[in-house]
């Protein structure tokens, strides 16, 4: 029902892709190159919301590129984090990750390739998003033989501006959630990091967007694909007067809606999850629930990074409300978002759990991504 044989990671159409910074290797300057660097932990990591923000730039600032990684997991069956040397090959159409076992010995071996339902026909994934796979088997380096890979697949895109960009890998083939990873940056393409409305403001801001991601699941194999229509509205100093230190009175808002879920083959299968879960829970959605950003201060710094909590809920038909889905969100801010700016954009990844109505006594795990822009009238 949930097993799937393969792996898929998602990147940008090429057309869309202009300064795409996965064309050149990351050296750590500002031209945000393809290849990003393993993460140190940071020794001091900034706090915010109800955590730290993820492993990577130990020192950012409003006008430098910032690069964040999904943390190392600590036990011996958690791969959080293990994915790294993330790199897009624009001229082959190929994707390269290190880290992980059995994907085609990257970084040099055999990559991961583009993903289509049919020649020509692309995933279901939304205009900014496209997918890639690891290769089914890899030769034996002295005789040949063929060795079956593990399935792997990954969602990758970069902004049209190029000033942010992001990838996700995971792997179906684990009884647990397995390894993988995500990366999510901020490009410093010039001079501008990000610019934010000086304080104190009085202004709001709503951005728009896609958002694509994978489902992979705890106690069954198995990988699906993730879509929904992104939304984010930031009240600049909305807290005012009620916490320091600077920006931790910035307000921000974020859902996730119209999610649909497709099978390795691009199968809508969101019927079904929806129906396991109204017979199990006696209800009557007629789709996902939405995921919703908790709201409240010290969830934006001063260098434009965005870190809080997230959940869905909904009612049954007796009015109880049931928890679905509750996890994290991570967030960069680019561009010039002041009145006098050009609007701005947002990078970021979201992380949430929940119960597998499908296969009673298995969580599954989204991992998705989105990029939004200032919403035009």
């Amino acid at each position: 029902m949930i097993k799937f044989p393969t792996f898929v990671l998602a990147a940008c159409v090429l057309a869309a892709c202009s300064g795409n910074p996965f064309d050149q290797e990351d050296t750590g300057g500002t031209d945000g190159g393809t290849t990003a660097p393993t993460p140190a932990p940071d020794p001091s990591p900034s706090p915010i919301g109800d955590g730290s923000t993820p492993p990577g730039t130990t020192s950012p600032a409003p006008n430098t590129a910032i690069v964040r990684y999904e943390a190392r997991g600590t036990g011996a069956a958690d791969g959080n984090g293990f994915a790294n040397g993330f790199r897009y090959d624009s001229g082959s159409d190929t994707f390269y990750v290190q880290g992980l076992a059995f994907d085609g010995d990257q970084p040099t071996g055999t990559p991961y390739t583009r993903v289509e339902t049919a020649p020509g026909v692309p995933l279901p994934l939304g205009t900014g998003f496209a997918a890639y796979e690891g290769p089914s088997t890899v030769p034996d380096f002295l005789t040949g033989a063929p060795i079956t890979q593990l399935s792997h697949r990954a969602i990758y895109r970069t902004s049209t501006s190029g000033r942010t960009q992001l990838a996700i890998v995971r792997t179906g083939s684990y009884a647990g959630y397995g390894f993988g990873g995500y990366v999510y940056q901020r490009n410093q393409i010039d001079s501008t990091g990000v610019v934010l409305p000086t304080l104190p403001s009085q202004g709001q801001a709503l951005y728009e967007g896609e958002y694509a991601g994978l489902r992979d699941f705890n106690g069954s194999g198995g990988l699906e694909y993730v879509t929904g229509d992104m939304e984010m509205a930031i009240d600049f100093d909305g807290f005012s007067g009620n916490c320091t230190p600077a920006r931790c009175s910035d307000a921000v808002r974020g859902t996730v809606s119209n999610r649909q879920v497709f099978d390795l083959d691009g199968t809508n299968v969101t019927a079904n999850i929806v129906g396991a879960i109204n017979t199990e829970e006696n209800a009557a959605l007629t789709g996902l629930p939405v995921l919703r950003f908790r709201v409240g201060p010290g969830v934006l710094d001063a260098n434009g990074e965005i870190r809080g909590t997230i959940n869905s809920t909904f009612s049954n038909l007796d009015g109880r409300a049931i928890a679905y889905e509750e996890g994290n969100y991570y967030a960069i801010m680019a561009g010039d978002h002041t009145p006098g700016g050009t609007g701005g954009e947002i990078v970021g990844i979201i992380v949430v759990e929940g119960n597998e109505r499908r296969a009673p006594g298995t969580t599954f795990r989204e991992t998705g991504g989105f990029i939004v822009e200032r919403a035009v009238p």
